[in-house]
């Protein structure tokens, strides 16, 4: 999503932990909002939301050309699970005003979530917009024509230049598992959707001052809706050091509160609230026609249904800082996508107090020590026991289990 303004009055400055980026999209939460809707909401009352699907299904959908067979039409799904969300920063056909219109389309928010082949444990990986990446030769969707190879691209280039088709290669390149289930999703969806599951409380442990999106929260507890929830995912300059890497861990305060909520209240079992997720969906998204039908929703859904809370890991995809942007870090990235291909337990260590900016652990929680810690201390090498991996510190990120709190700054006043 684009600030409103390019630079802040009164020579106020952001902390720049990495280049500028050309049209800032915090709809992180709505692509997290859409891997809840369909892999969590869907599994608790698979009657009641098939039919409430079933009456709103005119999906949007695009064809990745590699459709997984014999999907279940009861039955949970067998196997892993690899799902690509994808939040498009794009202004066409959007009923809200979200600043000037940066005349592209950027795929500013790129989260893929992979579920375990025993459905024990789900882990969301979120994937800085100015990474550096490598874009293999893919198919462009909209011409039909190939996209060549390209070197030391930044990821959220890739949705304008080559189709979402293209960003999923890109990607499943990149962590070396294959992504046969996509979902793209626009600004107004986080609106609708988060009217649709009635709010979000979050926690804030110092104020967000941002006058770009127009979001000023107190110190405390706010349960966020519509407009507001959609300023709160998409600021930027009102948490952490100002940097899109503090706001994913801002961004995962409110996710892991969503989980929490559509998993213990209410909203698995009143039919409005599902109907009204489910018409969000349908009207805010492009899928992929693999995953566009009730019968595999359901199935995906009920595969996610078992996994419990402090087994549904939230993690940023560990980078460096080079240049404009940020590069992979391929050491702790290999132990990440090692574990995740393998299925591993994974457990998070304290991290280096000049990464940990975003977000804290709520005072009250006994989640851990950290919002991106387990109780755990740093390891010095990176510890294999069984079936869990302890993660490098500078792999940040938190479980949905842990009640964590928004660090705010005023680095977006005037």
């Amino acid at each position: 999503m684009s600030d409103t303004r390019m630079r802040p009055r009164g020579g106020r400055v952001p902390i720049a932990r990495h280049g500028r980026l050309t049209a800032p999209n915090p709809a992180a939460a709505v692509v997290k909002f859409l891997a809840v809707a369909i892999c969590v909401v869907l599994v608790s009352a698979v009657s009641v939301v098939a039919i409430a699907v079933g009456r709103v299904s005119n999906f949007r959908q695009i064809d990745l050309g590699d459709n997984p067979a014999n999907v279940p039409s009861i039955g949970a799904y067998s196997g892993a699970v690899n799902l690509l969300l994808v939040g498009s920063d794009t202004r066409e056909g959007q009923k809200g005003h979200y600043g000037t219109d940066p005349g592209s389309t950027l795929n500013d928010v790129n989260i893929l979530l992979h579920v375990s082949e025993d459905h024990s444990k789900a882990t969301v990986i979120s994937f800085p917009r100015d990474l550096y990446v490598d874009e293999p030769v893919c198919k462009n969707q909209a011409t039909g024509g190939l996209v060549p190879a390209q070197t030391g691209v930044k990821i959220n280039s890739i949705l304008h230049t080559g189709g979402v088709a293209c960003v999923r290669d890109t990607v499943a390149k990149l962590t070396g598992l294959k992504i046969p289930f996509l979902a793209m999703i626009t600004f107004d969806g986080v609106v609708q959707m988060s009217n649709a599951v009635g709010g979000v409380e979050v926690c804030v442990a110092a104020p967000i001052n941002d006058d770009y999106t127009e979001l000023h929260l107190s110190k405390g507890v706010h349960t966020l809706k519509g407009a507001d929830a959609l300023k709160f995912l998409r600021t930027r300059h009102g948490v952490g050091d100002g940097s899109d890497l503090t706001r994913i861990s801002s961004q995962q305060v409110f996710l892991s509160s969503l989980v929490r909520k559509l998993k213990a209240g209410s909203t698995l079992t009143d039919v409005t609230k599902l109907y009204g997720i489910a018409t969000a969906a349908a009207h805010s998204m492009t899928l992929s026609t693999s995953l566009a039908n009730i019968e595999t929703m359901v199935s995906i859904a009920r595969a996610v249904a078992p996994v419990d809370l402090d087994k549904v890991v939230f993690v940023q995809y560990p980078t460096l800082l080079q240049g404009g942007g940020v590069v992979p870090n391929t050491v702790s990235a290999a132990i990440l996508m090692n574990a995740v291909a393998k299925d591993k337990t994974l457990r998070l260590s304290k991290p280096n107090a000049a990464d940990a900016k975003g977000s804290v652990v709520e005072r009250s929680s006994k989640a851990g020590t950290s919002a991106t810690s387990s109780p755990s201390p740093t390891p010095k090498v990176t510890k294999k026991s069984g079936s869990t991996v302890t993660l490098p510190s500078g792999v940040l990120g938190q479980t949905a289990a842990q009640k964590s709190c928004s660090v705010g700054n005023d680095l977006g006043t005037r």
